[in-house]
């Protein structure tokens, strides 16, 4: 199936909807939920990585409410610094801070009937979040620097950030009672990588968009999708902008050693998919139970820099169940986690849905393999912990008195 949303044109105050490209059943169902949560007035925070395309969402959103008509305004939390950021919400009067000239009108009022769109919602500071949060319990607001009585308002809010909330609050860095305000409806975009089917369709789009005639040999498309595109859509966008601009001709299609070079890198390199996830979750794995690494320590922070993805831990955690025969706190042993972080470890799991069900592991069929392997290259060396085989059939005694 392939979905393509055409832009409608627009009035005066309205925002035209997006173009939605996208073939795989994940963006599918998110566009199809999105519209379906547009005729409400519910409060929806967007997740995922940078470059996913939140804000198309956010817009897709608007464009099928029934504040369509009225205006839609964004926001860059991380790009107006703190100290203009509640002038830029709630507004101000003259003279109430220096450099306050004339009077201003906040966001919050310009979207008065409509939408406003919160981006990068994590970059903002507690104080912040404390205002944001007493306008979302009762709609009023009040410039700064009035004596003025407060004013309601009716604006829908739509936040979105790349960074894991949930973990903001656990750290003490997000407001928990912001979170779940705002968290109504929760649409989580998923990274280009985890929906190949939709690389080739929208550099196609790009293509078209720009008018020009260009094509590319199927060796220049398979590499496309095969390159891990850790920048998602908009590193997509760029990289066909770059192929664009070195076409020469439509007869002459684009090759291989014509694309950028980490694509070119990546196409010489790069196992399949498949393989090369089970490879690198036993190497995650050897890396803790034989090579001295911790989960929080050493892996939680490639997760947060991406290195790895949510899979990646998946299949980690799933070596360690064949190991634990399916017991989850068994687990605390063999990635060095302190027995005090179960519930910390579990919450993390269950938040990035990397929680495989224990039941498939009660009965394994086959002894696991735990002799040391090279351990992945994207963590730092460490001292190996020299662990012996009474101390390995130690831990697999505890593991099974446990289970």
């Amino acid at each position: 199936m392939r979905i393509i949303t055409k832009t409608r044109d627009a009035g005066p105050q309205q925002l035209a909807a997006p173009d939605i490209v996208a073939a795989s059943a994940q963006m599918r169902e998110l566009c199809d939920y999105a519209k379906r949560v547009a005729t409400t007035d519910a409060k929806v925070l967007l997740t995922g990585e940078s470059g996913v395309g939140k804000d198309v969402i956010a817009r897709l959103i608007h464009a099928n409410s029934q504040r369509r008509g009225r205006m839609y305004v964004a926001v860059n939390c991380a790009g107006v610094a703190e100290s203009l950021l509640e002038s830029e919400l709630f507004g101000h009067v003259k003279g109430s801070f220096t450099g306050a000239y004339r009077d201003k009108v906040g966001k919050l009022q310009v979207a008065h009937g409509g939408t406003l769109f919160l981006d990068e919602l994590g970059e903002m500071s507690p104080r912040m979040q404390g205002l944001l949060l007493r306008f979302l319990e009762n709609g009023e607001i009040q410039a700064v620097g009035a004596d003025t009585p407060r004013t309601t308002v009716d604006v829908r809010v739509i936040a979105a950030t790349n960074r894991n909330l949930p973990e903001q609050v656990a750290a003490g860095r997000f407001r928990e009672d912001l979170f779940y305000r705002l968290r109504v409806i929760h649409l989580h975009v998923p990274p280009l990588r985890e929906r190949r089917e939709d690389i080739r369709l929208l550099a196609a789009y790009f293509l078209e968009k720009s008018r020009r005639q260009v094509t590319l040999t199927n060796e220049a498309w398979e590499a496309l999708e095969r390159y891990q595109w850790r920048g998602n859509v908009r590193e997509l966008q760029n990289v066909m902008e770059q192929i664009m601009a070195l076409a020469i001709s439509p007869d002459t299609p684009i090759e291989v050693a014509q694309l950028p070079s980490p694509i070119t890198t990546a196409a010489q390199t790069l196992r399949p998919a498949r393989e090369r996830r089970r490879q690198l979750a036993d190497e995650l794995y050897q890396a803790v139970v034989e090579g001295g690494y911790s989960f929080w320590e050493h892996i939680h922070p490639m997760f947060l820099r991406r290195d790895i993805t949510r899979h990646d831990i998946r299949e980690m955690v799933r070596c360690g169940l064949s190991v634990t025969r399916g017991n989850y706190r068994g687990l605390l042993d063999l990635f060095n986690i302190p027995s005090s972080d179960y519930k910390r470890f579990m919450n993390f799991l269950a938040t990035h849905d990397c929680r495989p069900d224990f039941r498939e592991f009660r009965n394994p069929t086959q002894p696991f393999d735990r002799r040391p392997r090279e351990l992945f290259a994207g963590l730092p060396r460490v001292h190996a912990l020299q662990r012996t085989d009474a101390d390995i059939a130690a831990a697999e005694e505890h593991n099974k008195a446990a289970s």
